[in-house]
């Protein structure tokens, strides 16, 4: 036995821990002690290089795919791993069964699986069904929350984890807003559309959790979540309106529709030594700048207002202006949930819930159109949104708006709205001759 393999594992842990420190002591490290035997399996499966540990896998999945008859004959495992070379899977084996993941019944010469590797296999299949999803980790942990629901066993680590990663989502997309950048508001709308499902199945599952009650701890965690995920699918209408802003804020270049955000676009799927080609002799004549401080400008005046004739000067000039057609500025089109609403509210005559207006089509136009509202009689609104403000209705919120209520709408990808109503904008009173 080598000098390694005779070491005790409390001593050689003791070698990492500050002296006087006991290991059972450290909150950290307690119930890992306390799961060692469980550990031992997961070390003894990725102990090594990458193309051992795969097959190690292989052959334990392999083996714990028989549920209608889960012992094994060597004949038979032989059989099932023919793509094998029977040496090396003769090396698997014992290794599996020195490990405790593989149990030998002497008796009856059969192989089957050890509780610890049964449990090991579903972690890792649980894993593996993840990995090809978008935004795995918060599916993978959704599951570990439903999981532990389930069974009565909520872990309060998990729920840190789940709030951990919102947290992340919530500050990349503020970070895109605050970028300004039209590109990273595309991005971050498209990565908010690919965990939407996950946040809604993580409310709907801590929603039947809180039947059966949590301990304070776990409760406090479970409304700081709900609370992250409501400012995160907040941030659709945040998108909404930013790209709104860019679009009216985007020059176009050409009466063919060719626009900035276009050229923007097409630089971007270039490769670098493409893009030096093309400014290759665009940066060659420039403007000298000339970089001075207060009293060394001075000088230079009191120089030019004595003397103007400089004939060793060097002098740089911009090259002339490229030959093309003068274009007018094009009028740029309002998105169509604007146009619909100016539609809806044009001749309005009696009031209508917001709901019925604001609802329709999907989710992002709803919060598109919610968005507009605060608008109407707005006597500073921006150009495109005046016809909007001129409308000669009002928004009245209802008193369980103001309590912080919904109503429930259930249609259209919105579940519910704050209550209210736009009404037509009261008769003024006429001055009546005398």
């Amino acid at each position: 036995m080598s000098q390694y393999a005779s070491r005790s594992p409390s001593s050689s842990l003791a070698e990492f821990l500050a002296v006087g420190v006991v290991a059972e002591d450290v909150p950290s490290l307690f119930p890992l002690l306390s799961a060692r035997p469980l550990l031992a399996a997961f070390v003894a499966l990725f102990r090594g290089g990458d193309d051992e540990v795969l097959i190690r896998l292989s052959v334990l999945k392999g083996i714990g795919t028989r549920a209608e008859s889960p012992f094994w004959s060597p004949r038979e495992l032989e059989e099932q791993f023919v793509w094998l070379d029977p040496v090396k899977l003769d090396t698997v084996l014992k290794r599996l069964r020195e490990h405790e993941l593989l149990l030998w019944d002497g008796e009856q010469r059969l192989y089957h699986l050890a509780p610890s590797g049964r449990m090991a296999l579903a972690a890792i299949d649980l894993m593996l069904q993840f990995a090809a999803e978008e935004d795995a980790e918060l599916g993978f942990l959704a599951s570990q929350v439903a999981a532990g629901g389930a069974v009565g066993r909520l872990s309060a680590d998990t729920l840190r984890h789940l709030l951990a990663r919102l947290a992340e989502l919530e500050a990349q997309f503020a970070a895109a807003v605050a970028s300004g950048s039209e590109f990273r508001l595309v991005a971050a709308q498209a990565r908010l559309q690919s965990v939407w499902k996950w946040m809604e199945k993580g409310t709907a599952i801590l929603a039947s959790l809180s039947e059966e009650g949590f301990d304070d701890a776990t409760w406090r965690l479970a409304q700081e979540i709900g609370s992250r995920q409501s400012r995160i699918m907040r941030m659709t209408s945040v998108f909404q309106r930013e790209l709104a802003a860019i679009a009216r804020q985007r020059v176009h270049l050409s009466q063919g529709g060719l626009s900035s955000s276009d050229v923007a676009a097409w630089l971007k799927g270039l490769e670098l030594e493409q893009v030096a080609a093309l400014a290759d002799g665009a940066l060659r004549i420039v403007p000298e700048p000339v970089f001075a401080l207060q009293d060394v400008m001075l000088d230079i005046a009191e120089a030019e207002l004595i003397d103007r004739q400089h004939p060793d000067r060097r002098r740089s000039s911009l090259p002339p202006p490229a030959a093309v057609a003068t274009t007018r500025e094009l009028p740029v089109e309002p998105p169509p949930e604007l146009a619909a609403l100016l539609q809806a509210l044009l001749h309005l005559d009696s009031a209508i819930p917001v709901a019925d207006v604001v609802v329709g089509g999907s989710f992002r136009s709803a919060s598109y159109r919610l968005s507009l509202l605060p608008f109407l009689g707005e006597d500073k609104a921006p150009s495109d949104l005046a016809p909007l403000a001129a409308l000669p209705v009002q928004l009245l919120w209802s008193a369980e708006a103001a309590a912080g209520e919904l109503a429930a709408v259930n249609r259209a990808e919105v579940a519910a709205i704050t209550p209210g109503c736009i009404a037509p904008l009261p008769d003024l009173p006429r001055n009546l001759p005398g």
